[in-house]
C-alpha cells in the first residue's frame, strides 16, 4: 500500500498570490472535515493567505463537478477569480453498483472541468472500498497513512503557479 504523497518536488511553490477554492461534499462529515483541514493546512504552509481560501459546500460527491463549475463562475463574476479549485468528496463502496456509477461519472466530469474552466481542478475525491480506508486516507488512523487533503493543497499551488 502506497503511503507517500506527491513525491519529490522539483522546486518550492509559493501560493502568496493565489486564490484557491475548496468545494466539499457534506456526506461522511468526519472524513471530509479532516481532508478540508489538511488542504487548508498545506495551503497556508505554502503562503496562501487565509482570506484567499474560499470554502463552499454541496450535498454529495455527485454534485462536485457542477458545483465546482458554478463556484468558479460565481467567483469570476464577483471579480475575484480562483486560480485553482479543490473539490473534496468521499465515496465508500456499498452493496450495490451505485458506488461504481458515482465514482466513474464524478471522476470523468471533474477531469473535463480542467479544460472547460481553464484552471486546475484537483481530484480530491477518495474512492474507497471501506470506511477504514477512507479514515486512513484522511489521516484519522494514527500511523496508517497521511492526510490526502495535504497532497491536494500542494497540488493546487503547484499547478496554479508552475506553468504561469
Amino acid at each position: 500500500m502506497a503511503i507517500g504523497g506527491l513525491g519529490q518536488l522539483d522546486q518550492e511553490y509559493d501560493g502568496s498570490n493565489l486564490r484557491i477554492g475548496i468545494l466539499h461534499a457534506r456526506w461522511n462529515k468526519e472524513i471530509i472535515d479532516a481532508l478540508v483541514e489538511g488542504a487548508i493546512k498545506k495551503l497556508l504552509s505554502l503562503n496562501v493567505k487565509r482570506e484567499n481560501i474560499i470554502i463552499e459546500t454541496v450535498p454529495g460527491s455527485f454534485e462536485l463537478p457542477y458545483g465546482s463549475k458554478l463556484f468558479v463562475e460565481k467567483q469570476k463574476r464577483l471579480g475575484k477569480p480562483l486560480d485553482a479549485v479543490i473539490p473534496i468528496g468521499v465515496l465508500i463502496k456499498g452493496s450495490t453498483m451505485h458506488f461504481e456509477y458515482i465514482c466513474d461519472s464524478t471522476t470523468h466530469q471533474l477531469m473535463k472541468l480542467n479544460f472547460e474552466l481553464g484552471i486546475p481542478v484537483i481530484f480530491g475525491v477518495l474512492t474507497c472500498l471501506t470506511l477504514e480506508q477512507a479514515e486512513a486516507r484522511a489521516g484519522l488512523i494514527e500511523g496508517k497513512m497521511h492526510n490526502h487533503g495535504e497532497d491536494w493543497g500542494a497540488a493546487a499551488v503547484e499547478m496554479a503557479t508552475k506553468f504561469n
